[in-house]
């Protein structure tokens, strides 16, 4: 029996009754519709809808149902509508009459409200596990980089030299604020929608503080239209995740650029790489792509959402029904994602024999040889210019800056003396960027002892909400 047949006399058209069904997706939300609709008959039980014994037989039986959707073939009905259907469905069939009495003072409008505030709060808890866990992979792979250079590059082009472990800590950053974002998301969230009916409220006399605390949101909701109609913490959501996948296809990228024979940085792990069933030799980089093209998909959820929504009236509209599957896509996608990149970070090989290599060549020194001339006095126009020159001078001589003569150099930079050659050795250059946030090798040990304690702290959090 639909559970709003009473008013039609005219059975809906066989195709738009399958087309209009969002059970084939929202069956995803079964446990969080039990947990919802747990709390629920025990607010109704205070109101005096249900009795004692009625509570009792309810509470059973949505135990029972939660118990049998382990099972995914339990999940499989081609009547029910939606997931709050399909429970009343299965609750009538357990206990008989009493399963009707659970819809009492509450509409689907409210509970898919609230069921996605659900699902949305255990997904931004898994996510930020599996970044703690991302996390952990890029700090000890930095720890076990110790002092290897490599370059760094701006414009796709070699700039300066930095530690490895430097490298790796800049994504370490870009995931700490994915955390800190999805964190933040899950504050404006936590809110619960229960007790506002269709649109105007429930019409009974509901405790909304002991639903909300039951389910362990911070409050209930402020207003009935808004609570039903709202899916701005789903659009954060998806929104957060569709930056999380930036940042994993930039990472993505580089690793795909560095395996290449022409960087030759990384050494691809065979178990995240296929060949070609044509050219013997490859091996392609199949799970950065990969990583990479999903990152369209999540910024493609995020735009379906933000469309969505864009026109809506107040308040429930059968258009958010659509807002569903963009949030379980950019969710179950990110989550391997986040796995799956997890796992590569601890298996890729790096080549620091020719990542020092590309360091210590290149003019990545010029920088430092225009600083070695300011500390003497020349303004840095100045010295720019002077060692720009001596640069093109050592491109039309096939030599680097720490191979020119020295009366070749005070041709440009009368300043230089013979200390000049010390200050552009690898070593020197990583060293003179000693400034917090800088790649001097000191001051990435300190970073490091940080970042592992952040991630420590992130995993303590977890570990509290979990």
């Amino acid at each position: 029996m639909k559970m709003w047949a009473g008013r039609f006399r005219q059975p809906l058209d066989p195709q738009f009754e399958q087309w209009q069904r969002s059970f084939p997706f929202d069956r995803r939300l079964i446990e969080d519709e039990l947990a919802a609709s747990r709390a629920h008959a025990r607010v109704l039980r205070a109101a005096g809808v249900l009795s004692g014994a009625e509570l009792g037989s309810i509470l059973r039986g949505l135990e029972q149902i939660g118990e049998q959707a382990a099972n995914p073939e339990f999940l499989q009905d081609e009547e029910a509508e939606d997931v709050h259907h399909f429970v009343e469905k299965q609750l009538v069939a357990l206990i008989g009459e009493a399963g009707y009495k659970l819809h009492s003072g509450r509409s689907r409008n409210e509970q898919i409200a609230t069921d996605l505030r659900l699902y949305i709060r255990r997904s931004i808890e898994n996510l930020q596990r599996g970044l703690g866990e991302l996390l952990e992979s890029l700090v000890t792979r930095a720890e076990k980089a110790g002092a290897a250079a490599m370059p760094s590059y701006t414009h796709l082009q070699p700039a300066e030299p930095v530690l490895v472990a430097h490298w790796l800590l800049a994504y370490a950053e870009m995931f700490f604020r994915d955390s800190v974002r999805l964190a933040d998301c899950r504050k404006r969230l936590n809110q619960c929608p229960l007790g506002s009916g269709a649109v105007a409220g429930s019409t009974l006399a509901l405790d909304r503080a002991a639903t909300a605390s039951e389910l362990g949101f911070d409050r209930p909701t402020a207003n009935s239209l808004d609570a039903t109609s709202d899916r701005d913490f789903a659009i954060e959501f998806v929104q957060a995740l569709s930056l999380i996948a930036v940042h994993f296809s930039r990472f993505a990228e580089e690793m795909i650029l560095f395996a290449t024979r022409e960087f030759g940085f990384v050494r691809l792990p065979e178990a995240f790489s296929t060949g070609s069933s044509a050219m013997p030799q490859k091996q392609n980089p199949d799970a950065m792509e990969l990583i990479r093209g999903k990152a369209a998909r999540v910024i493609g959820d995020a735009t379906a959402l933000m469309t969505t929504v864009k026109g809506l009236p107040l308040a429930y509209n059968k258009d958010l029904q659509e807002t569903q599957e963009p949030v379980f896509s950019a969710d179950e996608t990110m989550q391997a994602v986040i796995s799956i990149a997890a796992d590569f970070i601890s298996t890729v090989e790096f080549d620091y024999e020719r990542m020092h290599s590309a360091a210590s060549s290149g003019f990545m020194n010029a920088m430092a040889a225009a600083h070695y001339l300011v500390a003497r006095g020349v303004p840095f126009r100045h010295a720019h210019e002077q060692i720009g020159q001596a640069v093109q001078w050592c491109l039309e001589k096939r030599c680097e800056l720490d191979e020119m003569p020295l009366d070749e150099l005070h041709r440009f930079a009368p300043q230089a003396d013979q200390d000049f050659y010390s200050h552009l050795t690898l070593d020197a250059v990583l060293g003179c960027h000693d400034v917090q946030g800088g790649t001097a090798p000191s001051r990435v040990r300190q970073a490091l002892a940080q970042v592992r304690e952040r991630v420590a702290t992130l995993k303590g959090e977890l570990h509290a909400h979990a």
